[in-house]
């Protein structure tokens, strides 16, 4: 018996040392899942989330969300006005999340993207309307107020009948968010999930990080 209670005695440490090994690990996966300016999910981590959301019985709006005027406020103000701009925006995208059962995500630069419930048009003109009137508030930074916009493309995913997955989604609301901002709209929502425009690498054809040569068009 005493040799028992000496085994355990040994063994407990070393469970203890795991435990801890193991929880360190999940908070630093948690984090790296998480951008450090925002603590928005990143675009791996909206990723794998939106994907769980879309397998939902549940009709769900895929939404891409760019900033307007951005970077005049970058090349005005400097970057530190910048990020208080992002982080700001982060702050309210959180916030309209909880409010909305959404999940949102910074996907890089000033692109964040959401997940939201669609049970109805009415419902879905609500909840995006909703999200452009936080966007517009102004934030302060130092003696300045800054005013930025939002242009928002989304597309509506029924798994009862709809088959597309995640990146067609995405690239349906890049191109009504597109539309929207050619058009000085706040928000474009798809008819269909189908992509009606060009693709390039299998995102919209002109945006960032799609030349294949030459110049690129910044959209």
């Amino acid at each position: 018996m005493s040799q028992t209670f000496t085994a355990l005695s040994a063994a407990l440490p070393v469970a203890a040392g795991w435990s801890l090994h193991s929880l360190r690990l999940r908070r630093r996966i948690e984090a790296a899942r998480r951008d450090p300016l925002t603590g928005l999910l990143t675009r791996d981590g909206f990723a794998e989330a939106a994907r769980r959301w879309l397998t939902s019985i549940r009709p769900r709006a895929v939404c891409l969300i760019d900033l307007n005027e951005f970077k005049q406020i970058n090349d005005t103000y400097g970057h530190a006005a910048g990020d208080a701009v992002i982080r700001a925006v982060g702050e309210r995208l959180s916030e309209w999340a909880l409010n909305n059962a959404a999940v949102v995500g910074r996907l890089g630069g000033d692109e964040f993207a959401a997940v939201s419930p669609a049970y109805s048009e009415n419902q879905l003109v609500e909840t995006i309307g909703s999200l452009i009137a936080e966007l517009e508030q102004p934030i302060e930074f130092g003696d300045h107020l800054l005013t930025v916009g939002a242009a928002i493309g989304s597309v509506c995913f029924d798994p009862r009948t709809d088959q597309a997955d995640l990146a067609q989604l995405l690239r349906v609301a890049d191109e009504q968010m597109y539309r929207a901002k050619r058009g000085g709209a706040s928000w474009m929502n798809a008819m269909s999930s189908t992509s009606q425009g060009a693709t390039v690498n299998g995102r919209r054809a002109g945006r960032r990080g799609t030349a294949t040569s030459g110049t690129e068009t910044a959209a």
